[in-house]
């Protein structure tokens, strides 16, 4: 039985341990999770944390590793692992195109220390060959149950990328096309051969994630790549399929999100945010970005934040952070530190507008301001996002606060009101 399943019958340990890590009622969860509306990340070959995503559950973040076909130093990747952990990652998501797939997805199970993992099988089922298409439907599939027997929690499946959709695209005026790596590999794929299988042969891979309790992340092929592309049709044709997927895999006691564009100016994002949740019937969302320019290489964490808070704001449940080496490199260590910390600032910008979650996140943030009003740096330290990074700021500055110094409007107040 999946715990989608079980939670339609009775309250699982799983759900016993969300509802606590949440502070929701545990009837609640059990309700949300049996009508799709939260997904608990974690199958049943895993030793992870069981992580629940979705209404009322605080806005989670994703951290991508992982070795390229260029440069395979799975030293530094399982550092990166380790590192947007410590920094505040919910998920890690493994990403490797190059050297032994099959172990480095091992280790970064293990490096990621009781974190649910994801991946996206068909990267592995494409690197064997110098041309996406010439891989067989047999790759796809078994790369899916590879990467579940493996412990795998959460996969990627670029299921909406479709004929329909690709129609769509070849009658549109984008500029970039496809920018999902994946979803690229499909499209390639279907111009040879004909239907994407993991939609033509969808009732058999919810058997394959029924078996293992894996959760589908139904990818989004169509993302738009630039602010140009937002908000067109082939994202929209995707957004239906979707809708229709989600149905079926809860229909075959399968957890489900749906992933999310991609590159989207402000004023689309509450369009986007709340398009998805209504055609895809409220499953948790996981987005990237969306980043809200294209002008920005090298601070491209910053955009994609800005983007994300306005999205948890819409409703949003789960961000994918992006780093400063976004669209120029693979990201270094340092650079998976900044993006987890950034991330991590928008989501719990959105948490604090978020229904469940709003009383919890403004008692954190109440807490900082009792802790400056009282001058207590010790406390302020404990309470940031990165508190070593904010304690070597403030030591290097000679432990003045900006630049008030003795003239610190805090102490002033102090003294006039008789307070010390």
């Amino acid at each position: 039985m999946t715990l989608l399943e079980d939670a339609r019958r009775h309250a699982a340990a799983e759900i016993e341990t969300v509802a606590m890590d949440e502070g929701l009622d545990q009837g609640t969860v059990r309700s949300l999770v049996a009508s799709g509306h939260i997904a608990i990340l974690r199958s049943s070959r895993s030793r992870a944390h069981p992580l629940g995503v979705g209404r009322f559950t605080r806005t989670k973040i994703n951290a991508n590793v992982g070795t390229s076909v260029d440069l395979v130093d799975i030293r530094s990747e399982m550092e990166k692992v380790r590192t947007a952990v410590r920094y505040g990652a919910d998920t890690v998501m493994d990403l490797s195109t190059g050297g032994d797939l099959d172990r480095i997805r091992k280790m970064v199970i293990q490096a990621a220390e009781g974190v649910p993992v994801g991946s996206v099988p068909v990267y592995q089922a494409a690197s064997r060959y110098s041309d996406p298409a010439d891989m067989s439907s047999d790759d796809m599939f078994n790369c899916v149950r590879k990467h579940a027997c493996d412990g795998i929690d959460f996969v990627t499946i670029h299921a909406g990328v479709n004929l329909n959709s690709v129609e769509r695209l070849r009658n549109s005026d984008r500029i970039l096309g496809v920018v999902s790596r994946g979803g690229a590999f499909l499209v390639s794929w279907m111009q040879r051969n004909g239907e994407n299988p993991f939609y033509a042969e969808y009732d058999y891979l919810l058997e394959l994630a029924h078996e293992y309790d894996l959760t589908l992340s139904l990818g989004d092929g169509m993302r738009p790549g630039c602010i140009q592309d937002a908000s067109d049709r082939a994202k929209f044709m995707e957004f239906i399929t979707l809708g229709e997927l989600v149905r079926r895999a809860r229909a075959a006691g399968v957890q489900s999100m749906v992933e999310g564009p991609g590159h989207v100016p402000l004023d689309e994002i509450a369009l986007s945010v709340s398009a998805m949740k209504h055609i895809c019937d409220d499953a948790p969302l996981y987005l990237l970005g969306p980043l809200v320019t294209d002008i920005a290489p090298g601070f491209d964490h910053i955009t994609a934040a800005i983007g994300g808070a306005v999205a948890g704001m819409h409703g949003a449940d789960f961000l994918c952070m992006t780093t400063p080496a976004e669209h120029l490199a693979l990201p270094t260590v340092d650079d998976i530190r900044e993006g987890a910390a950034v991330t991590k600032i928008a989501a719990h910008a959105a948490d604090l507008v978020r229904p469940g979650q709003r009383e919890r996140a403004r008692a954190l943030d109440r807490e900082m301001a009792l802790a400056r009003g009282a001058l207590d740096w010790h406390r302020q330290f404990q309470l940031c996002l990165d508190g070593e990074r904010a304690r070597a700021i403030h030591r290097e500055s000679g432990e003045t606060c900006t630049m008030c110094g003795e003239l610190c409007s805090i102490k002033i107040m102090r003294r006039a009101m008789g307070k010390r």
